[in-house]
């Protein structure tokens, strides 16, 4: 069976979904790894570090494609005018295409995977369960996001983050608060407070308080008895009504006054970014403050962020880069190479190196979403119903 790896060409991607550690343990499997020329090279893994990890270099993307039983991609493959270039188009019929497809807001390019024939696994639909923690993709890449969000903060920020006595006089430390309290949230309150910041956080999920302040940031709550059902069975935060909406509201503006650093991370699947900062909070804020928005690739908490771009308002610089893996791509690509070994492995037989599929698996059921012509994954086709 032959693997291949192409190189990502959606502008602003740097990650690949391969490393020299993924494809020694893929090679001992029985496997064999191809890899797109340059395909590493925004990842700082050269041809040479992956041919010498056991991959087979080839020169361009429809080589790759036309020889390969299986893709491992980054994000979404380009089809149907996205991109440029059809890479679907390339692909074998009957391939098995893996990667973050983002299916919940790209339904049209699920139907056109299903109409090519393939069978595909969307790495964000991995259920959020013990034994698929080695698997989640999602949680790798946000914790690396959630910790440069804070780096990249504190390189605009005019001040340092912690306390400092000098001869000269003390300086007060820095304000930072997190909304959302994720995996990138969280990531974002431990750096913080490493720096030395006065961190406080918001989530609209209670049950989060305890993880919040074991990190040493302060716990910012909104009363209301909705809060109790603020999670879905999957972990994530529930939209909420307009009456708590409206109170978390005045609680974020008072809150936002005292800040130096805000960091939103807050998503919810397959929908919309909420907006926590409006632009009046914006303006109460200090000049010289610095907002970081990590939810513009659905819209953007912040009501004056903008996608891929780091602009000044009312004094206020906010940071709207939509792919933050891709910032810190030699990690972020060698986690998710771990993350799509940990999921495709235990489908390999160790004695043919073919793929030998437990389609009743509850982590495969809840990956899988084309197979036999068909989107066959629920969260999907409920969406769409």
């Amino acid at each position: 069976m032959k693997i291949g790896v192409p190189k990502e060409i959606l502008p602003g991607e740097t990650r690949v979904a391969a490393s020299p550690d993924s494809i020694k343990k893929f090679i001992s499997l029985g496997v064999e790894i191809l890899i797109q020329s340059g395909a590493g090279e925004a990842a700082s893994m050269s041809d040479a570090d992956l041919e010498g990890a056991g991959a087979k270099i080839v020169p361009d993307a429809a080589t790759l494609y036309g020889e390969s039983d299986m893709v491992f991609k980054v994000g979404a493959p380009c089809c149907n005018g996205n991109g440029g270039v059809d890479e679907l188009a390339m692909m074998k019929p009957d391939a098995i295409l893996i990667g973050m497809l983002n299916p919940l807001f790209q339904r049209e390019q699920a139907e056109a995977y299903a109409k090519h024939g393939l069978t595909s696994f969307a790495m964000e639909l991995i259920p959020r369960i013990s034994r698929a923690q080695s698997m989640d993709a999602l949680s790798s890449q946000s914790n690396i996001s959630g910790y440069k969000a804070v780096i990249d903060a504190a390189e605009q920020f005019g001040k340092i983050l912690p306390m400092m006595m000098t001869a000269a006089g003390t300086i007060v430390p820095a304000r930072v608060v997190v909304m959302g309290a994720g995996v990138a949230g969280l990531q974002a309150i431990a750096t913080a407070h490493r720096l030395g910041a006065i961190v406080s956080a918001f989530d609209v999920r209670p049950a989060v308080k305890e993880q919040v302040e074991s990190l040493g940031a302060e716990f910012i709550e909104v009363e209301d008895k909705e809060a109790g059902s603020a999670e879905t069975s999957g972990g994530y935060a529930r939209e909420m009504g307009a009456d708590y909406q409206k109170r978390q509201a005045d609680v974020i503006h008072e809150t936002m006054k005292k800040q130096d650093i805000c960091i939103t991370t807050a998503q919810i699947p397959g929908k919309q970014a909420p907006i926590l900062v409006t632009e009046a909070m914006v303006k109460d804020m200090k000049a010289g403050s610095v907002i970081v928005d990590l939810a513009t690739e659905t819209g953007g908490n912040c009501e004056l962020s903008e996608r891929d771009a780091v602009v000044v308002k009312h004094g206020v610089t906010i940071i709207g880069h939509a792919n933050y893996p891709a910032r810190v791509p030699t990690d972020t690509s060698t986690l998710y190479a771990r993350n799509i070994y940990n999921f495709i492995s235990p489908m390999i037989d160790g004695e043919t190196g073919q793929m030998k599929i437990d389609w009743e698996d509850e982590v495969i059921k809840g990956a899988l979403l084309t197979r036999g012509g068909s989107v066959v994954n629920a969260a999907v086709t409920e969406k769409e119903a």
